[in-house]
């Protein structure tokens, strides 16, 4: 790719958590092109804590598409304010309808989406969305950037704060975890991405009776499930579930030996950490192109099943009503993992 002169540049990801995460690497690779550039980031409330962490985000513009901003009219304003930075390029990662119509009555000269975005036309330039490729290669061809090797796979960087990261090592001491401790994150926007709580419980167990600390984790959200399994798992699991910001969390998880997790943001904040992750896919599969990629992190799917994937996102029950997926995938092959994970990176 040409060395960019120095630009304000605008990106848009209003998406997941997860999707907000994975954009990064793309915005530090810009940002290494010509570190002169200004980069600006359209979020959602919710994952506008993660492009704030990034040291390489200028300034966050928070879309608020289910309050305040709902609406052509609230969005117009948003989008009027917007036009007075004079953006000279923009990159929209994200492919819905609402950021091709931002993209359209923004006008920046050069812009840049996918060829299956919901308005294609709305882009100066289509780069073309490979289903084959990892969401973080996606987004790097995004900007022109050649990843025919291994070079794609840059680590999302965030900056956890001071006063955060003394609130961790209070929270780590009081809990004698300074030696580590395994993660789990049983959650999910999507129930048929969610591996069996009876079948974490039973993890849970078996590691408990090896002695690891143990951390149940998620948002707000996920409090009621991680309760769950803790109340039946043991006295001794832990559960951070809204305790922490996302940031925290992450930060939380540099001391962790270990994540288990679904198919869902949590993958993604390991990478942030850096630290092994075992990803457990039921009715999703690695290849959409959002499994863990350092080369501590693998995953688990049982895929000989005619019905999965079911849908890259997931639903509120299995479609034909078996759960095969998740079920299949049973705790013993999953421990077997784990303590193979353990013992190669302990």
């Amino acid at each position: 790719m040409e060395t960019l002169t120095n630009e304000k540049i605008l990106v848009i990801q209003t998406a997941f958590l997860g999707d907000a995460i994975l954009t990064l690497p793309m915005i530090q690779k810009l940002n290494a092109i010509n570190p002169a550039s200004v980069i600006d980031v359209i979020s959602i409330p919710s994952t506008s804590g993660v492009f704030s962490a990034s040291p390489y985000v200028n300034k966050i513009y928070v879309l608020d598409k289910r309050g305040k901003h709902r609406g052509f009219k609230a969005l117009n304003r948003f989008i009027s304010e917007l036009k007075k930075n004079k953006y000279s390029k923009l990159y929209s990662p994200h492919r819905s309808f609402r950021s091709a119509y931002i993209t359209l009555k923004l006008r920046v000269k050069d812009s840049y989406g996918f060829d299956n975005s919901s308005f294609k036309y709305a882009f100066r330039y289509n780069a073309e969305y490979k289903i084959s490729y990892h969401e973080v290669r996606r987004n790097l061809s995004l900007i022109g950037e050649n990843t025919d090797d291994d070079n794609w796979k840059i680590l999302p960087v965030v900056i956890v704060p001071d006063v955060s990261k003394e609130k961790l090592k209070i929270y780590i001491n009081n809990r004698n975890l300074s030696k580590g401790f395994i993660a789990v994150a049983p959650g999910s926007v999507w129930k048929t991405k969610c591996y069996p709580k009876e079948y974490f419980i039973a993890i849970l167990k078996s590691l408990a009776s090896d002695n690891y600390k143990l951390i149940l984790i998620g948002g707000e959200n996920d409090k009621k499930i991680c309760n769950e399994i803790a109340d039946q798992a043991g006295r001794d699991v832990l559960v951070t579930a809204g305790e922490f910001s996302i940031v925290e969390t992450i930060g939380l998880l540099k001391y962790a030996k270990l994540l288990v997790t679904n198919d869902s943001a949590p993958t993604h904040m390991g990478m942030c950490a850096d630290i092994p992750v075992l990803t457990l896919y039921c009715s999703t599969v690695s290849r959409f192109g959002f499994y863990p990629y350092n080369d501590k992190s693998t995953f688990l799917s049982y895929d000989e099943l005619d019905c999965k994937p079911c849908g890259i996102h997931g639903y509120a029950q299995c479609p034909v009503g078996s759960f095969d997926c998740a079920l299949k995938l049973t705790p013993d092959f999953v421990l077997q993992k784990i303590n193979d994970m353990l013992n190669t990176h302990e």
